[in-house]
């Protein structure tokens, strides 16, 4: 763990707690603040920023809804630097999608663009591991089928587009990914489920790919199974409308 040192400016706006989280975005963009770093204590930020401590703690909320801050208590505890990770976007997103801003034809449109982009790349990037876990993956899917878990089946089956996320070594399509699985999860649950025969075949296809390291197979392999159950998705949204 690493305390920050260095000192803030003194804020004197309208929107103060703006001011205070603005330089200590700026302070994470040049990397003056690293994950795990840990801010001044409230007393003497306030005091850098010649802010009240509520203004202070106003702004510091700010930052951990937003996912770059985590606020723990007791003696060891006060403002730490999250490390990296994507839950607010994925939050945002969900939000938004909850709020109706976007629709299930965006959802399922955009599954397909990131979805086949993200095959392309793991068969370039992945690993041993990669693949092992992708393989698993595939087996408990099948395992809950054979149970007649449907729910369980679901929740495996998104978890294969996240490790193929990580398997494209790529941070903002992990973060992407993670967003349209939360998204697609709610919308599944409304509508119903597809039946797994469809998913299965396609998912030995696709990891035949990935381990011939056959790009474009990959994406054109994804591209149809998503096309797939974009259709299958939104025909039964239709008829619940």
């Amino acid at each position: 763990m690493r305390a920050a040192s260095a000192s803030f400016r003194p804020v004197a706006t309208r929107r103060a707690f703006e001011e205070i989280t603005s330089q200590i975005r700026g302070r994470l963009a040049r990397q003056a603040l690293r994950a795990g770093d840990r801010l001044p204590p409230e007393r003497e930020l306030a005091g850098q920023f010649h802010v009240s401590r509520n203004t202070l703690r106003e702004a510091l909320r700010s930052l951990e809804i937003a996912g770059l801050l985590e606020l723990r208590k007791g003696a060891t505890g006060g403002a730490f630097i999250k490390e990296g990770g994507g839950a607010a976007a994925v939050a945002g997103l969900a939000d938004l999608y909850h709020l109706g801003a976007i629709q299930p034809q965006h959802l399922t449109e955009a599954r397909i663009v990131i979805g086949a982009e993200v095959a392309r790349l793991a068969c370039t990037r992945r690993t041993k591991e990669d693949l092992e876990a992708l393989a698993a993956n595939v087996a408990a899917a099948e395992a809950a089928t054979l149970r007649g878990d449907v729910v369980q089946r679901a929740h495996v089956n998104y978890e294969f587009h996240r490790l193929l996320a990580r398997a494209a070594r790529n941070p903002v399509l992990i973060v992407i990914t993670d967003a349209l699985m939360e998204m697609t999860r709610h919308f599944v649950e409304s509508i119903g489920y597809m039946p797994n025969r469809y998913v299965m075949s396609s998912r030995h296809r696709l990891i035949a790919c990935l381990r011939a390291k056959d790009g474009a197979a990959a994406a054109k392999e994804m591209e149809g199974m998503l096309r797939r159950l974009q259709r299958f998705h939104l025909a039964a949204y239709g008829r619940r409308k």
